[in-house]
């Protein structure tokens, strides 16, 4: 039985996801419902207490919120008993395969009291067992804006608040942006935690948001069109906030692309790189690729850790963070999509993935932080065989202040490298072209077990 409204209780058990959205004292304290006694079974606090210990802040919200319902509990003239078992460690190892939502079930039917969550499948499992329950149903429409969109402009590209210093913020537009203070406000480390509560709040409310990471010194949340990233000690000095919100968004057809590049893009390419500076416009134009193969009825798929890309819906987006890279290969072998967006590529696993991805014979665009160009490739020298360079890379596109700034062609031949003149010794030797006048930059070889990168003159 799911009771959708009831005025009073007589004996209820909540459990972790009702405790943790605060929405038991909300609920008691608007005078929405009635309780005579809330029984909190040891399992519960043990979760939170382990969740804080980790300095998680599902953790801190749900002891909070354990607090405001002891104060409630005087005013309001209810009593709050602790009953159960604290969990073993069978319990603490599987409570995300719900163990410890077993238990708490096991004790609301003991009690013969009405189980109360916000966990649709906990209330489901608990109508079948012939539990009562009450499943708290988020309202369709709500307010669900952000503190900290306050701080928030529509030239702010991010915003960067820490505990002890004024609010800061970038402001303009991918590579032409000033870092500039917007508050002569200190902010406290309350401040930043209250911030951080309302941040997580509101992510578990909107259907549109989700964790990417929570760890014990960082959490990185995708909150509708935010990628926001909270930061804790021991990790950090202090309590540090950063939101990112695009600025700009743009269609393909907005950049100043040749038709032989534009047929590169989106026919020809075997093995896409976007490179670029930090900040500089690579995740915005690898969007609008993303738009234009699917304007052009191509099936598309993402690998982002996190999720940051802006995307439609119909795109699947695959996050590196909740599973191995050999389970995302064996999903994207098997789905076999036209395109793949690698958003980024950073570390060895990664780059691996990625080379893997491309012998396999699949489209994969993938986005790297390089300074220059010749840099980004110079990045997989060293992590394959250079023979296979050319296998994996075709085309480099480099990003800069929100433009492409140029492109590089990749290519093998067998002869002598040009650092070599005087002898007639061949080897197998990658060639750097400049796309748009096909004339040879830099050549790459080996030379023992070093790789060898040459600039050639252009005089």
């Amino acid at each position: 039985m799911v009771i959708d409204k009831c005025e009073f209780f007589e004996k209820v058990v909540p459990d972790t996801s009702i405790i943790i959205e605060g929405l038991l004292s909300n609920m008691i304290d608007s005078s929405k419902i009635e309780v005579k006694t809330i029984i909190i079974h040891e399992a519960v606090l043990a979760e939170l207490e382990s969740q804080a210990n980790k300095n998680k802040e599902t953790g801190y919200l749900g002891l909070e919120e354990i607090q405001k319902l002891r104060v409630l509990s005087d005013k309001n003239k209810f009593k709050i008993e602790y009953k159960g078992s604290r969990p073993g460690d069978f319990e603490i190892k599987f409570a995300k395969a719900g163990e410890i939502d077993s238990i708490i079930r096991e004790l609301a039917l003991k009690e013969n009291a009405i189980l109360m969550t916000a966990d649709i499948v906990q209330s489901k499992v608990a109508e079948a067992k012939g539990i009562p329950v009450f499943l708290y149903k988020f309202p369709e429409e709500q307010n669900f804006m952000m503190l900290i969109e306050k701080y928030f402009t529509k030239e702010t590209m991010s915003i960067h608040l820490k505990e002890g210093c004024t609010p800061m913020a970038k402001i303009g537009k991918p590579g032409e942006c000033v870092y500039k203070k917007i508050s002569e406000d200190i902010l406290s480390k309350e401040d930043l935690q209250n911030l951080s509560k309302d941040i997580i709040a509101k992510t578990k409310l909107r259907p549109d948001s989700f964790f990417e990471l929570d760890r014990k010194g960082s959490t990185i949340l995708q909150v509708q069109e935010f990628r926001i990233v909270i930061v804790r000690p021991p990790f950090s000095d202090g309590y540090e906030i950063m939101a990112v919100k695009p600025v700009k968004f743009m269609n393909f057809e907005d950049y100043n692309i040749s038709s032989n590049l534009s047929k590169k893009l989106l026919n020809d390419s075997k093995g896409l790189l976007i490179a670029g500076e930090p900040g500089h416009g690579k995740s915005t134009f690898v969007q609008s690729l993303a738009v234009k193969y699917l304007e052009m009825g191509l099936n598309v798929k993402t690998i982002e850790s996190p999720r940051d890309l802006n995307v439609p819906s119909n795109i699947t987006q695959y996050n590196l963070a909740h599973a191995s890279t050999q389970e995302v290969q064996d999903i994207m072998i098997l789905s076999n999509p036209d395109h793949i967006l690698f958003d980024e590529i950073r570390t060895n696993e990664e780059f691996k993935l990625f080379i893997d991805l491309r012998l396999s014979g699949l489209e994969v665009l993938g986005v790297i932080h390089a300074n220059k160009p010749i840099d980004a490739i110079q990045r997989f020298v060293g992590r394959t065989n250079l023979g296979t360079i050319n296998s994996i890379l075709d085309t480099v596109v480099f990003i800069e202040n929100g433009e492409i700034n140029k492109v590089l062609s990749i290519s093998m031949q067998v002869k002598v490298p040009s650092g070599m003149i005087a002898s007639n010794f061949t080897l197998p030797v990658i060639l750097i072209r400049d796309f748009a006048t096909n004339k040879i930059e830099y050549e790459i070889y080996m030379q023992g077990d070093e790789s060898i990168i040459v600039p050639i003159s252009s005089e």
